[in-house]
């Protein structure tokens, strides 16, 4: 016989005697007369409803001040009188965090120049001055690395150096590093074995900044290669950096340069005889054998040209050797004349910022120049670089190194290719030049005679 299931009966709690016989547990709150009674309801209801109303009406309120605080931040006050005291600066301008600190502008110095002009003396007045970041001659690189491109083609690769040089990114110049080839250092910059910021504190200790003296390129050579992030650092701290270049061959091409208004970029022109340059040119030929093509191979090979030597004369392997010595004369002066007439009718950009320096004033009164020089670059000439530069100009005999500044008859060198040269190359050269020459104030001479005699000065007043 199956048992039946006893029979479960199942009784509300709000009933009396719930559950088994038990009672239902008393509460304080009586949800059962909530719930029956429906006007409570609506009480809790609308009580909840003036509740959020607050809420909302409050976050709308708070709303619109953060907006008019806002807003006060952003508009410029107009204050009859400066705020005394630390300045304040509302968190709600963004516009702070990223606010650039004032920086110092510097001067930026490029010496525009050709070769054998006296270059390397007048660099040497800027890199015995302690106040000054020196660089000598670095777009030697690119010519290096691009070789035998010409020389106009170059020009661009040129001034996008400068451009990242006076920023003191020096990491310019791995972009024409050997393929595969160690990083380049402090010691393997062009010129690095004389300049004085590379040989002295803090990467060397050979010698000091602050004393003028020349460098010995055999010791600067033993000094420990430095890293160029570390020159980069070194740099930022000067406020005058100077380049000196010949690879530069019109000034236009440094415009852009020039009118940045994030440079304050000036330009000294030094400028020499042609006829001397040429002159210097062939003495030193051998080292300028790539140098001299690349400017030949710029030159337009239409134009009419003075024989290279008098029909009479049997050219021999000398003369072979000097033609491109004095051709690359044509492109030189060429690029120079276009500088000339810049400075003849010199545009916004331009005014201001250009200076021409004949270097037979500069071995002259090297003193006056010196001043005039550094007075248009915001420098002072103290005595020590004074006495350098008399040194430098007054030496006993002319050098017979053509790359090594030392101490020479600056005066006698000058006018050394009188008696140098044939009447021939004097006329090419001339006919090259003449324009450069006749507003720079070098005369012509008429015959071979005229050209020998030194008691006749080819100098007069320059019209730049």
């Amino acid at each position: 016989m199956k048992n039946k299931p006893y029979p479960l009966k199942f009784t509300p709690p709000w009933e009396k005697n719930a559950g088994f016989g038990r009672k239902p547990m008393s509460c304080t709150r009586n949800h059962t007369k909530i719930i029956a009674n429906p006007g409570i309801v609506m009480k809790v209801l609308r009580r909840k409803k003036i509740i959020m109303f607050l809420a909302y009406f409050l976050l709308v309120a708070l709303t619109m001040v953060n907006l008019a605080n806002y807003k006060w931040t952003k508009e410029p006050q107009q204050c009859s009188q400066p705020v005394q005291g630390v300045n304040f600066q509302s968190r709600s301008d963004i516009r702070y965090l990223y606010k650039a600190p004032h920086v110092k502008k510097r001067q930026l110095v490029y010496v525009l120049t050709t070769w054998r002009s006296g270059s390397s003396f007048f660099g040497e007045l800027f890199n015995q001055n302690p106040n000054v970041f020196f660089l000598y001659e670095p777009m030697w690189h690119i010519w290096q690395k691009l070789y035998p491109g010409d020389a106009v083609s170059l020009q661009g690769a040129a001034r996008d150096m400068l451009s990242s040089l006076y920023r003191c990114d020096f990491s310019v110049f791995q972009l024409y590093n050997s393929p595969g080839g160690k990083n380049i250092t402090t010691l393997g910059l062009f010129g690095a074995a004389i300049n004085k910021v590379i040989c002295s504190y803090p990467f060397c200790s050979s010698y000091r900044k602050d004393l003028v003296g020349m460098v010995d390129e055999k010791v600067c050579r033993k000094c420990p290669p430095q890293s160029l992030q570390l020159l980069e650092e070194e740099c930022l701290k000067y406020d005058t950096l100077v380049i000196k270049g010949v690879r530069i061959l019109d000034v236009n091409i440094l415009a852009p340069l020039m009118e940045d208004p994030s440079l304050n970029l000036k330009v000294i022109h030094l400028v020499r005889d042609p006829r001397a340059v040429a002159n210097s040119r062939i003495k030193s030929r051998h080292g300028l054998i790539r140098e001299n093509l690349q400017v030949v191979r710029s030159r337009d090979p239409k134009l009419r040209r003075v024989p290279f030597v008098d029909p009479n004369h049997k050219m021999n392997k000398k003369d072979g050797s000097d033609y491109h010595s004095i051709g690359a004369m044509e492109v030189i002066c060429e690029q120079t004349s276009r500088t000339l007439k810049t400075a003849l009718h010199p545009p916004n950009w331009f005014k201001g910022k250009y200076m021409t320096v004949r270097y037979e004033d500069l071995v002259e009164n090297p003193v006056k120049t010196l001043r005039n020089v550094y007075r248009f670059v915001n420098l002072s000439a103290n005595h020590d670089i004074e006495v350098f530069a008399t040194n430098m100009t007054t030496g006993p005999n002319a050098s017979t190194k053509p790359f090594i500044v030392s101490s020479r008859n600056a005066t006698q060198a000058a006018s050394a290719w009188r008696t140098v040269l044939s009447y021939q190359q004097i006329r090419q050269v001339e006919e090259y030049c003449q324009h450069a020459m006749s507003l720079l104030g070098y005369l012509r001479v008429r015959t071979a005679g005229e050209a020998k005699d030194l008691s006749r000065p080819l100098l007069t007043v320059p019209k730049i």
